[in-house]
């Protein structure tokens, strides 16, 4: 069954969204993160999504002390990602309870550092690839690359990735809905299993996650259709137990 992933993103200790990965747009849903992972285990999710955002940017975590109530508020296993950047940073949070570190920029700048961490943690390290117009961004999605999605994702066929996080950079907090057409193809060009980000708008979306064709994705992640009720969870959770 594919897991839906709901998505905590933090900003200044508050769970944001944002408009087109823009830090300048961020809609704040939560000021306790903590309270906010509880809730979403209390409606059954069973996995959580968390992003530092200001880490993202920093290149080193700045919502420590958020990831930590999170971590203390539930017992979901929860992935990471945001200014996870050094060997350090991965063993320091997997050492705290984070379930699978997300590298996003670190896989592009320096390849060699993800094969050594998923070497060093198996099945625990995932990487996050997010794309604007194909290809792939990094900083916090301050600079774009010229590598493409599929290409990057290549790198890491045989180095023990977990997952990759698939966001598409131009649908992501405008509920456009999922780039599916991309997500799959990646999904298809590679081994390591895929999570569809970025744009889920609707029970459509969900109910195309549960379709035959995306039983080779991992799952998806859902953000702001979850804070403004547009995404039924009960609803959403029972068309992909009933697959």
């Amino acid at each position: 069954m594919p897991i839906l992933f709901p998505a905590i993103d933090l900003k200044g200790g508050q769970c944001v969204r944002l408009k087109l990965g823009d830090m300048a747009q961020a809609t704040v849903f939560n000021d306790d993160p903590a309270a906010q992972a509880l809730s979403f285990q209390t409606q059954g999710f069973s996995y959580l999504h968390v992003v530092d955002l200001d880490g993202a940017f920093a290149g080193e975590s700045r919502n420590g002390a958020a990831v930590d109530a999170i971590l203390e508020a539930t017992t979901n296993p929860v992935q990471l990602g945001g200014g996870i950047r050094t060997l350090a940073h991965v063993e320091a949070w997997l050492a705290k309870g984070i379930a699978r570190v997300i590298l996003g920029t670190v896989a592009v700048r320096d390849p060699d550092l993800v094969k050594a961490a998923c070497k060093a943690f198996p099945g625990r390290v995932a990487v996050g690839i997010d794309a604007r117009g194909g290809k792939v961004a990094v900083e916090g999605w301050a600079e774009t690359s010229e590598l493409s999605a599929i290409e990057l994702a290549r790198r890491f066929e045989d180095a023990g990735v977990a997952a990759i996080i698939y966001t598409d950079i131009d649908r992501d907090g405008v509920l456009a809905g999922i780039n599916w057409d991309g997500t799959l193809e990646l999904a298809g060009a590679t081994s390591i299993p895929v999570i569809a980000s970025g744009g889920l708008a609707s029970i459509e979306d969900v109910k195309r996650l549960a379709a035959p064709d995306c039983a080779v994705l991992e799952g998806a992640i859902s953000g702001r259709a979850l804070y403004d009720g547009r995404l039924d969870t009960a609803e959403a959770l029972k068309v992909l137990a009933d697959g």
